[in-house]
């Protein structure tokens, strides 16, 4: 299952309940997302001197390391060593053989209980096996490939510098502004103002990220074919994305907060009783 591009990222880890999208309302702080964080973190078994297997494992290690290392990192979890996993576990160091130069792979058993904390990070209690999902240098999760995957599945999993960008805050719950727009473009200021209104309410500043994409910018052709924007607009161009990952509006030129809210409200209606603000929920799917 190819799942590289951010829409249909989005559909799949909220499916296979990959991750757990931490903002409750369109409109809440982001203190409930790092409240949340807090609280996952707190709860995450310890290494001791008395209880080493309560380490946060080789798949955290392995984590850091790519990061740091500026690689994308495969993780092939699994189960058991029946014949599907092992035959899975023959595709997935195929693949890793081949782009070893920008990425590295660990495997990771989630019946081991030094890898508890990354069961936990990513929900995988009862993730179908064996799983691979793979992580840009960033942390976003740009690929999901359960049970049964071909080679070219992963090695088509590598995500454009902007949709890694855009995809780390979606998958935190939070609320991404792409702005699409450079040197050529026109209504810039204008474009960005609404969005910077936006990100200073305090309803919205901690649960909203602003993203800026070159159009310009070959490799960015991709995403921007998943955004529906040309390669050549002439106008700045400003999507409004939402956990999982879907656009749900789309604005030409210049932006006004007002507007702004009125489409995430539009996009909620209906959901609680609080609509979109704090105390209310995210946009429905």
């Amino acid at each position: 299952m190819k799942c590289s591009s951010l829409v249909t990222l989005g559909l799949v880890v909220a499916a296979c309940g990959l991750m757990a999208l931490a903002l409750t309302g369109c409109g809440s702080s982001a203190a409930q997302t790092e409240g949340a964080q807090a609280r996952e973190a707190k709860d995450q078994p310890k290494a001791s001197a008395s209880n080493p297997s309560q380490g946060s494992g080789k798949g955290m290690a392995a984590i850091k390391q790519a990061s740091e290392a500026g690689k994308y990192l495969f993780i092939f979890f699994s189960k058991a060593d029946d014949d599907q996993t092992l035959a899975m576990r023959k595709v997935f160091d195929k693949a890793m053989d081949k782009v070893a130069d920008r990425a590295q792979g660990v495997a990771v058993s989630i019946t081991d209980t030094s890898e508890r904390t990354i069961v936990a990070k990513f929900d995988l209690s009862r993730a179908p096996m064996p799983l691979v999902l793979a992580l840009a240098p960033n942390g976003a999760i740009t690929g999901g490939f359960p049970t049964k995957f071909e080679e070219k599945e992963l090695l088509d999993a590598f995500a454009t510098p902007g949709t890694e960008k855009v995809m780390r805050p979606l998958q935190d719950g939070k609320l991404v502004f792409v702005c699409v727009q450079n040197d050529k473009t026109t209504s810039n200021d204008g474009a960005l103002q609404g969005v910077r209104d936006f990100k200073a309410d305090v309803r919205f500043a901690s649960a909203t990220e602003i993203v800026t994409l070159d159009p310009s910018d070959k490799k960015e052709a991709g995403f921007l074919t998943d955004l529906q924007v040309p390669s050549d607009t002439k106008e700045a161009v400003t999507v409004l994305v939402v956990p999982p990952g879907q656009a749900i509006g789309k604005f030409a030129g210049a932006t006004n907060k007002d507007a702004l809210i009125e489409l995430l409200s539009k996009a909620t209606a209906g959901c609680g009783p609080g609509g979109c603000g704090p105390g209310g929920c995210g946009p429905q799917k």
